[in-house]
Parts: structure tokens; sequence; C-alpha cells
């Protein structure tokens, strides 16, 4: 960890804060007048966006992301941004939203099929030709996919989900502005706030780590923790410019640092149950961290590292020993979030899911290696 060597990318501006939005037209129309323009279903200001940009000159195509998105999905609207002249897309949303727009940039300018750029079920090729310049606008505070190289998308006939990666996707320009994130649906809060806590957490202790890496999540892993425990009490708008900031953090880290076993299991557990991603995130971190914990019991410069997480963790949410399972899976169902229960059928093969884990890009970076029987374990205790 903490490797003297090492390269950092992020996206090529960021533009943090309050009001930052209200530039978003005229930047965009500075990349060109051919606009596709990716939203979801839940933020008013998008369509004073639409207008603004028709104002500037603009033509629009409009696509809608009403889902995490899969490769129909992503091949119905590449038929669509194919069939018209596009110079930026632009993405308005929560993860789901950014994932669609990273993909729809990557792939237009090519003609290979999706297929082939698909980590573990295609072939994972570099992208043929340069995307599309990408803005991302964020109006959840949980993926930090707007400062990400990579799209996750789900490939049902394999229940898996999977990335498109390329360093190129990462954005162009990035608004992140806490105002579009301000009253959020509880439910959403609480999955997205433990998503963005989980990829603030696994890039400092993974093994890809760097200094930079490492100061941006010594910064942002106490935010996101105190920020997250704040908003479950009720809505706080600098509890939300902090989790804001927790999440750009953590996309930067984990773009440069790489995830763990809590990811690697997260795609596999939710290509095949259709839960939300950010639930199975926050139900699997105690353990998790439990089971890494203990791997590393004799590695003192490592385990120092969990032992300032869980510090951090339970000073926010008043656990005593939130590197625990049991204790941290009963603080979340004094929230009421639910256990992947809910999802997972009773057939399916847990030992399956183990091995796609296994061999995910996420848990390549995990500090430990864990057993499949190990994995298993983990996933049990969660359903």
């Amino acid at each position: 960890m903490g490797s003297a060597t090492f390269t950092f990318q992020t996206a090529g501006r960021v533009t943090f804060g309050r009001g930052a939005r209200v530039s978003a037209a005229q930047a965009v129309a500075a990349f060109g007048t051919g606009v596709c323009l990716v939203r979801g279903h839940s933020v008013v200001w998008v369509d004073a966006l639409e207008a603004e940009l028709s104002a500037a000159g603009c033509s629009i195509q409009s696509i809608r992301c009403r889902a995490e998105p899969d490769i129909d999905m992503l091949q119905e609207a590449l038929a669509q941004i194919k069939a018209g002249p596009v110079d930026v897309v632009v993405a308005v949303g929560g993860g789901s939203v950014m994932d669609l727009g990273k993909a729809l940039a990557a792939l237009a300018p090519g003609d290979a099929p999706v297929l082939d750029h698909l980590e573990g079920v295609g072939k994972g090729l570099p992208l043929r030709a340069a995307p599309l310049p990408f803005v991302a606008i964020p109006t959840t505070a949980g993926t930090g996919s707007e400062v990400t190289k990579n799209a996750v998308i789900g490939v049902p006939g394999s229940g898996r989900k999977v990335s498109l990666r390329d360093d190129r996707m990462l954005a162009r320009l990035a608004i992140v502005d806490p105002e579009l994130m301000d009253d959020a649906p509880k439910d959403v809060t609480l999955a997205s706030g433990l998503d963005a806590l989980v990829q603030v957490i696994e890039p400092y202790l993974s093994k890809r780590s760097n200094p930079v890496t490492d100061a941006l999540c010594r910064e942002a892993i106490p935010k996101a923790a105190h920020a997250l425990a704040r908003l479950l009490e009720g809505e706080d708008a600098q509890a939300r410019d902090d989790m804001a900031f927790a999440s750009l953090c953590g996309g930067m880290a984990l773009a440069n640092a790489g995830l763990g076993a809590v990811h690697g299991l997260a795609g596999a557990i939710g290509g095949r149950s259709g839960a939300p991603h950010g639930l199975i995130c926050g139900r699997l971190l105690g353990g998790v961290l439990q089971a890494n914990r203990a791997a590393l019991s004799g590695l003192n410069q490592q385990a120092a590292r969990f032992d300032e997480v869980a510090a951090h963790l339970s000073q926010a949410f008043g656990i005593r020993t939130p590197i625990d399972a049991a204790a941290w899976a009963d603080m979340l169902d004094s929230w009421g979030l639910a256990r992947l229960g809910r999802w997972m059928t009773p057939d399916v093969c847990l030992s399956t899911v183990a091995q796609d884990a296994a061999v995910s890009s996420s848990m390549q970076a995990n500090p430990c290696t864990l057993s499949e029987a190990d994995l298993v374990r983990l996933i049990k205790a969660v359903l």
C-alpha cells in the first residue's frame, strides 16, 4: 500500500459547488452543437438545461435511462445516437445514467459489437476509436462515476454486471452541484450514501493505493460517514455537500487504486439479483472488513488502516465494533435497510457467484486473497 511510484488520472476538468450547474449549457455547447442528453426521470432541472441548450443553437437527442443499464438498453440507445450527428454526450442523473452516457460516448464512434469491449463476458478489447466528449452532471452522491474511466453494464444472459473500461472514457468535464442532490428520498440517500462510503474505504485499503488516493480517502472517509449519519436524521445542506465531496473523492480514488471484495461480490450478486448496487455494497461492508482484517492480522502496517477505518465508523455511527459482520448488520437493520434475501432466490448457486466475484477486476485490488469458502460465507451472511 502507498507505493511511491504511481500515475493518477481523472476528469479533464472538475467544477464543484452549489450553483456549479448554472454554466452547464455554455460549457456543453463549447464541445459542439449536436448533443446527446442522457437523463433519468426525477430531476426537474434537466428540462431547464435542455431549454438552454436549444436556445444556444444545439440540436438535442434525449435518451431516458430508467434502470441500471444492460446490454440491450445500451444497444438500443446506440442505434438512436448513431442516427443523427452527435458532438458531445451529456449525462445528468445518478450512477446508472452516468454509466449509460459514458458507454454511449465510448462506443458511438466505433462499429464493433458491444461484447468485444466488455470485460469478463466479452473480449475486453480496447476501444478502436476515440470516444466522443463526455460531460457528467451527477444528481446523487454515491458512485463517483463522473470521474471514473469505466461504465458498468448488465449482461442478463450471463447473470453478471461487467465493465466497459478505457482511460479515454474519463469525462472531459464533471460538474458536481450538491444542490441537485438536496431532498433526495431517504432510500436513495441511504443506498447511494453507503456506496459512497464503501468507495472511499476500499481504495484506501487497496493493495494499489498511492499517496494521492490515500490523501483523498483520509479526508473523505470521516466526511462520508458523518454526512450519512446526519442525513438519516433529516435534510442537511452541509451533509449533502460533504457527501457529494466524498463521492467525488471516491470516484477519483477507485479509478486509480481499484476497489476490493465488496465490489467484486457486488458485481456478481447484482447481475443475478437486481438488488440496488449501494444496498448490496452496504450490506457486504462489515463482513468483508472483518474477513480482510482477520487475514491481515499479522501485517501491522496494513492492519492499522483497518483500525483507522473502524475508528471513523465507530465515531460516526456510535457502534463499538464496526468491523464485525453481526454488529454492522444489526445497525443496518435498525435503519430499515433490506437484506439481500429479498432478491436472491434459493436456487442461486453461491459457489458460482463466488467464483465470478473472485475473477472480477475489483477483487484483484483486495488487500488479501479470500477463498471461495470465505466469499460464500460473506454472501450467506447478508441474505
